[in-house]
C-alpha cells in the first residue's frame, strides 16, 4: 500500500487531553530540528570540544553562535540538508493529505538532482540510482553497501508530529516506511520509530526515556537489543561502536543529552561538542529538547535567524514564521496561511531609557537601520535591519513561559547594549507587549518596583497599556 491517510490511522486511536501548552511543543520540535541543524554546521566533522572552545559562554550579543562557515561555508543560521529533506516530507505528507511514499521518493530525487551542497553519500547513491521509490533502498542494501546511517532519522520530525496524534503503532509504522524510502537497512527504521514515540510523548509532557522503554517491546526482535542498549539510561557517546554519523549513537546522543540538560541550550551545547556528525546529532537532538522546552524555551539570537532553501524547489527562501506555520498546519490546522498584520499608526521611534527605544509595527518596520530590534509580534516578514529578533510573545494569557521568555528578551538587549548598539522595542500597537518589556528592563536594570517603572514608563511612551493582568504578575513576579 503506497498511501498512509492520517484520517485512516487516527480512527484507531482513543482521543485523549493534550497537554496546555502543545503547540508551543509541538513549534519547539520542528523550530528546534532547524536550529539544531543549523547550529551545528559549522562544526561538522570537526574535533570535540570545538563549540565551547569557541563559545565557553552564551553569546547574545550582535554575534552570536549562529556563526555560518564550515567547511561548506554555511550562512549563519543557514540549515542543511537535514531540514531541507524535512521540509520535502512536510509538503508531500499535506499537500497528498497523509503519507504517499512515491511522492515523497519524487521530491528527494528532484532535490538529489539540483545537486544541493551537503548530501549524504548513502542517500545520494540510493537517490541516483535510477531504481522506482519501493526498490532502490532496497537494491542498494543487496548490493552491500551500508544502510545504517542517520539520514532517515534527522527529516523526520514532520512526520513524527503530524502522525503523533494517532496514536503509537500508526506513528511508528510510518516513521518505518518513510525510512525505508533511502535506508534499506531495517535498524535505521527502527531508529525512527523510537524517535517518533519519543517525540509523542513529549509532546503530551511525558518523559522521552519512559517511551523508549514502553516501545521497545515493538521493535523487530533482531534490532532489540542494540536499540536497548543504545538507549538505556546509562549510555554514553563515549560507549559507541560506530561513528556518530550512524543512526544509533545519534538517537542515543540526543536522549544523553536530554538527561544531562534542562534547557534547549545546555542540551545542544552537549551534542555539538561531540565533534563529528553536529549538524545532524543537533537536529535530532533539537527536535527532543525543543518538544521539551517549547518554542518559547528556544534562544530568540537562535530562532530569529535560521533560515535556508531547498534546492530543485525554487528560491523561496524558508524563515522562522514560515517554519511555525507549517508546524501548525501539520498538527491540524490545515486551514492557516502566512499572516499579514494590519497597517498601524507608525508610531515614531522613540527612547524611553538610555538607549532602548519604543515604537509599533510600522514605526519599528521604518525606523533607522542601525537599530537592533525586538520585535514582540507577528511582522509579516523582516524588516532589512542587520539584528532584529523575535520573541514568541502573546498578547493574552496563553504566555504559559512568560517568565523564560522575559528573561531572554531582556538577556539579549543588555549584551546588544554592550555592544553599543540601539534597542528598538516593539509589538503591533506598541502598547501593552511593548510596555511590558520597556518595564521590565528598568525592574532588572535600575531596581524600580513594577509601579515605579509603570509609571516612568508612561511617562514617557504614553502608549503604554497595562490591561494585561498576566503580564502585571510577570512583572511583579521579576521585580521581586
Amino acid at each position: 500500500m503506497a498511501r498512509l491517510h492520517l484520517q485512516d490511522a487516527e480512527q484507531q486511536h482513543t482521543s485523549r487531553r493534550i497537554h496546555v501548552d502543545r503547540q508551543h511543543r509541538v513549534m519547539g520540535a520542528l523550530v528546534g530540528s532547524a536550529v539544531g541543524d543549523a547550529l551545528g554546521a559549522p562544526f561538522e566533522f570537526g574535533p570535540p570540544g570545538a563549540f565551547s572552545a569557541r563559545f565557553p559562554t552564551a553569546a547574545r550579543g550582535v554575534a552570536t553562535e549562529m556563526c555560518g562557515g564550515g567547511t561548506l561555508g554555511w550562512e549563519p543560521g543557514e540549515f542543511t540538508d537535514d531540514t531541507q529533506m524535512a521540509l520535502l516530507v512536510a509538503q508531500s505528507l499535506l499537500e497528498r493529505d497523509g503519507l504517499d511514499e512515491a511522492d515523497v521518493f519524487e521530491r528527494f530525487r528532484r532535490w538529489a538532482q539540483a545537486e544541493p551542497p551537503d548530501i549524504g553519500v548513502q542517500t545520494s547513491a540510493v537517490l541516483g540510482s535510477g531504481l522506482p521509490w519501493d526498490t532502490a533502498a532496497a537494491e542498494h542494501v543487496r548490493a552491500g553497501h551500508r544502510a545504517a546511517g542517520n539520514g532517515s532519522l534527522m527529516r523526520t520530525t514532520p512526520a513524527a508530529i503530524l502522525f503523533a496524534r494517532a496514536g503509537q503503532q500508526a506513528s511508528m509504522d510510518a516513521a518505518r516506511r518513510i525510512s525505508a524510502l533511502t535506508h534499506g537497512d531495517p535498524a535505521a527504521g527502527e531508529g525512527c520509530a523510537l524517535f517518533h514515540e519519543a517525540l509523542r510523548v513529549l509532546l503530551e509532557g511525558g518523559n522521552a526515556d519512559e517511551a523508549i522503554a514502553a516501545a521497545l517491546p515493538l521493535v523487530a526482535q533482531e534490532h532489540r537489543d542494540k536499540w536497548a542498549q543504545v538507549c538505556d539510561p546509562a549510555w554514553r557517546p563515549q560507549d559507541a561502536t560506530e561513528a556518530n554519523g550512524a543512526v544509533w549513537p545519534t538517537l542515543g546522543s540526543a536522549l544523553w543529552a536530554l538527561r544531562g540538560s534542562t534547557t534547549f541550550e545546555e542540551a545542544l551545547r552537549l551534542v555539538v561538542d561531540l565533534g563529528g556528525d553536529t549538524d545532524t546529532v543537533a537536529c535530532v537532538t533539537g527536535a527532543l529538547a525543543g518538544a521539551r522546552a517549547g518554542i518559547t524555551g528556544i534562544p530568540i539570537r537562535w530562532t530569529s535567524v535560521v533560515h535556508g532553501r531547498i534546492p530543485g524547489f525554487g528560491e523561496r527562501v524558508w524563515e522562522l514564521r514560515d517554519l511555525q506555520l507549517l508546524t501548525a498546519q501539520l498538527d491540524g490546522e490545515r486551514h492557516l496561511r502566512l499572516h499579514e498584520p494590519a497597517a498601524t499608526r507608525g508610531l515614531p521611534a522613540t527612547e524611553v531609557t538610555d538607549g532602548v527605544w519604543a515604537a509599533d509595527l510600522d514605526g519599528a518596520r521604518r525606523s533607522d537601520r542601525d537599530f537592533a530590534v525586538v520585535s514582540l509580534c507577528r511582522t509579516g516578514g523582516r524588516f532589512g535591519h542587520d539584528v532584529q529578533r523575535f520573541a514568541y510573545l502573546t498578547d493574552d494569557d496563553s504566555n504559559t513561559e512568560l517568565v523564560t521568555v522575559l528573561g531572554d528578551v531582556l538577556g539579549d538587549i543588555a549584551a546588544l547594549r554592550a555592544d553599543g548598539r540601539r534597542v528598538l522595542v516593539h509589538c503591533h500597537a506598541g502598547a501593552s507587549r511593548t510596555g511590558l518589556v520597556l518595564r521590565a528592563w528598568l525592574v532588572r536594570e535600575e531596581g524600580l518596583s513594577a509601579r515605579e517603572a509603570t509609571q516612568r514608563v508612561a511617562a514617557v511612551w504614553p502608549h503604554l497599556s497595562t490591561w494585561n493582568t498576566g503580564f502585571s504578575r510577570a512583572l511583579e513576579e521579576l521585580a521581586g
